[in-house]
C-alpha cells in the first residue's frame, strides 16, 4: 500500500523516532510498504518520520527499485564512525523541488537491525553513506535543510511559504 509522505512544516518530521523493540508480521507489512512508497515515489531512500510514524525505521534502494539485491532495512540505525567529506547535492520527499548541497562524510559504518531484529553492520561509500546519513537524520528529527547555510536556508523555506500559500505544497 503506498502511504502519504508527509512535506515540512509537518511537525513529524522534526520528532526523533522511538525505538522499534517488536519484529513482527506489522513491522514487515510496514516496511513493505515504504519500499511501495518509496518507488512510487522515485526515491532512494525513505524515513519512517516521512510517512507520519515516529519510529526508528529506514528503507534505502540506491537502485531504486532496478536491483533487488540493493533493498536495504536499517531498524534502530546508529552511525558507529565517519571518515572523510562529502560536499554533494541532496534532495528529500518532504521537501519535493528544493535540492541543496550538503557536507556529509564520505564513509560511515552503521549498525543497525533487519525487519527479524537481527543485528548487522554495513559500511557505507559515497551516495550509500550520504543517503544513511540523510535518512538516520530523520530518524533523529534533524531535517537537511538544517544542515546547509542559513541564507541557502531561509531561500527554501521563503519558496515553500510561498507555495503553501500558492496551494501547491500540500
Amino acid at each position: 500500500m503506498i502511504l502519504k509522505i508527509v512535506k515540512y512544516p509537518d511537525p513529524v518530521l522534526e520528532k526523533p523516532g522511538e525505538p522499534v523493540s517488536e519484529f513482527n508480521d506489522e513491522l514487515r507489512k510496514f516496511i513493505a510498504d515504504m519500499f511501495e512508497t518509496m518507488y512510487a515515489s522515485k526515491g532512494i531512500g525513505l524515513a519512517a518520520q516521512q510517512v507520519g510514524v515516529a519510529k526508528r525505521v529506514t528503507v534505502i534502494d540506491l537502485s531504486c527499485g532496478e536491483d533487488p539485491n540493493e533493498k536495504r532495512v536499517f531498524v534502530n540505525p546508529e552511525i558507529i564512525e565517519r571518515a572523510g567529506k562529502l560536499y554533494e547535492e541532496e534532495g528529500c520527499l518532504s521537501f519535493p523541488e528544493i535540492r541543496e548541497k550538503v557536507v556529509r562524510a564520505a564513509h560511515v559504518k552503521v549498525r543497525a537491525q533487519d525487519e527479524f531484529g537481527k543485528w548487522f553492520e554495513v559500511d557505507g561509500e559515497e551516495l550509500l553513506s550520504r543517503c544513511l546519513q540523510h535518512e538516520i537524520d530523520h530518524l533523529d528529527g534533524v531535517l537537511f535543510i538544517f544542515r546547509i547555510s542559513a541564507l541557502k536556508r531561509d531561500l527554501a523555506l521563503r519558496k515553500i511559504r510561498k507555495m503553501i500559500r500558492a496551494g501547491e505544497w500540500d
